[in-house]
């Protein structure tokens, strides 16, 4: 598990900036390769792969306690045998820490 799986996310300023540049990097390089930049790099997403139905579902559920726990919910598409998770902070627009926290929360579940 990440360091950034140990931290614990903070209610994001309305109007910060985003992560970018090589801030963004960084964070980026502590994760899972499977998680994937928007071309815009204001988000970003992973696909899980599961074996069935009753897999997906468990995982699913993990991620909405993950997500309760943080109070910082993804997007999440679910398909028979997989979860897309789509991570953004909206109050800021783009990619804040608390989506990194989460996104590394979720990799120690997987």
């Amino acid at each position: 598990m990440t360091e950034l799986a140990h931290r614990q996310c903070t209610p994001p300023v309305k109007g910060s900036p985003p992560l970018a540049g090589q801030q963004l990097d960084d964070y980026v390089a502590q994760l899972h390769e499977d998680w994937l930049l928007a071309a815009d790099r204001l988000s970003m997403e992973r696909d899980f792969i599961f074996r069935n139905f009753h897999e997906t579902m468990a995982f699913v559920n993990a991620v909405a306690w993950v997500a309760h726990q943080q109070d910082h919910h993804p997007d999440m598409e679910i398909g028979y045998k997989h979860c897309l998770v789509r991570y953004s902070t909206h109050a800021i627009g783009g990619l804040s820490e608390n989506d990194f926290i989460c996104a590394a929360r979720i990799e120690a579940l997987f």
